[in-house]
């Protein structure tokens, strides 16, 4: 009797339930899939590294002679010609110098004057007891005794003038390095070092120090880029570049490969390999020293069919299916279909597509996402079922 109350009391709640109207949903899970059309393009391949901007052509300038700076008359940024003095080694050791191998010349002249006096009058000796021995009227040993004279004032005249020689090529040494306290510019130029002060000591020895280095040119600059040596088997002469800088970062400039060095630079076990690439700095933008984030463009693919890169690894499968050939996977009657292909050129971005049984235009799947739609039953106002 319990039992047959429960069931009824049920019934009645369900009845109850259906009388008021109860709405009930049910969520049902999709796959959207996200398409974009077949376009055509073009493809870039780069080659990406960096490097600094340098002028082409620098000269550094040095000092062969060691001495403290009395002057400096340029300074970072300066113009200079060709022959402008630029700095000035305190000079007065170096007149010193020359004064004296100058005194010195004085004196050795003075002696082959002495010398070739005392010549003179004993070449007359000689020549005088010479008729006398022809005439028998002085002994030979007479003779021999004015002749070895003679000859013996010769050879200290010559003993003489070579100390005279040895003293002039003293004074001339000494007055080039005189001339040389002079720091000269040798070119036309910008100053773009200055590695010395007034009251700074400069020492030459074996190589001459670097006081100032100029730039013939700044409006010809170039970029030395290293790269890897995964990636130099790409780079060749002629190729055209593209750099962005940090000073500049709306702006990007251009330039062209003119050298690829075979010489490899070795850091810390990493290869890699000085590629020049020249710019123009017509508006004198360009720094030396700045860095540059360079692209070399290896090859370019124009007017080329081409799908999202991310296209190619998409995959509806779930289980794991795995396929021979590349493909790509269009909507066909709201389901995938796979689509085999070959590739061609790719960038960081873009691949080419080369099928014939797709067109430009049709649509592609690059990925997918599930969305929740909501199928609602609603029973309105009182009533049977």
């Amino acid at each position: 009797m319990k039992a047959k109350k429960s069931y009824i009391i049920a019934g009645a709640v369900l009845i109850v339930l259906a009388g008021s109207g109860f709405a009930y949903s049910s969520i049902k899970s999709r796959v959207k899939y996200i398409t974009k059309p077949l376009e055509r393009c073009t493809i870039t391949q780069v080659v990406e590294a960096s490097g600094t901007i340098n002028p082409v052509n620098t000269v550094s300038v040095g000092s062969t002679v060691s001495g403290l700076i009395q002057n400096i008359y340029v300074d970072f940024n300066s113009q200079v010609k060709k022959g402008q003095i630029l700095a000035q080694i305190d000079p007065r050791n170096f007149e010193a110098t020359v004064q004296q191998n100058q005194a010195q010349i004085n004196n050795a002249m003075a002696n082959v004057s002495k010398l070739q006096a005392i010549a003179d009058y004993d070449k007359k000796m000689y020549e005088r007891y010479k008729n006398l021995y022809a005439k028998n009227f002085v002994a030979k040993s007479e003779l021999d005794q004015y002749k070895s004279t003679y000859y013996s004032d010769l050879a200290q005249i010559r003993a003489a003038q070579a100390q005279v020689n040895q003293y002039r090529a003293n004074l001339k040494t000494a007055q080039t390095n005189l001339g040389y306290t002079q720091i000269i510019a040798p070119v036309d130029g910008t100053i773009i070092s200055r590695e010395i002060d007034v009251g700074q000591p400069v020492a030459a020895s074996f190589q001459a120090p670097e006081l100032f280095t100029i730039a013939q040119d700044l409006t010809k600059m170039q970029i030395e880029v290293s790269v890897s040596e995964a990636d130099i088997g790409k780079v060749q002469d002629g190729q055209d570049v593209t750099y962005t800088l940090d000073g500049y970062p709306d702006s990007v400039f251009k330039g062209k490969v003119t050298q690829v060095r075979i010489s490899p630079t070795t850091v810390s076990n990493v290869v890699t390999y000085t590629v020049i690439v020249d710019v123009k700095n017509d508006d004198l933008k360009l720094i030396p020293g700045m860095t540059a984030n360079v692209s070399i463009i290896t090859d370019k693919s124009e007017n080329v069919m081409c799908a999202p890169s991310i296209a190619l690894k998409f995959n509806p499968n779930t289980d794991g299916t795995r396929y021979k050939n590349q493909g790509i996977w269009i909507l066909e009657k709201r389901r995938p279909k796979r689509i085999n292909i070959e590739t061609g050129a790719s960038d960081d971005t873009n691949t080419e597509i080369i099928s014939k049984e797709i067109k430009e235009g049709d649509r592609i799947i690059v990925d997918s996402s599930l969305s929740k739609n909501k199928d609602k039953k609603r029973r309105r106002g009182p009533g049977p079922f």
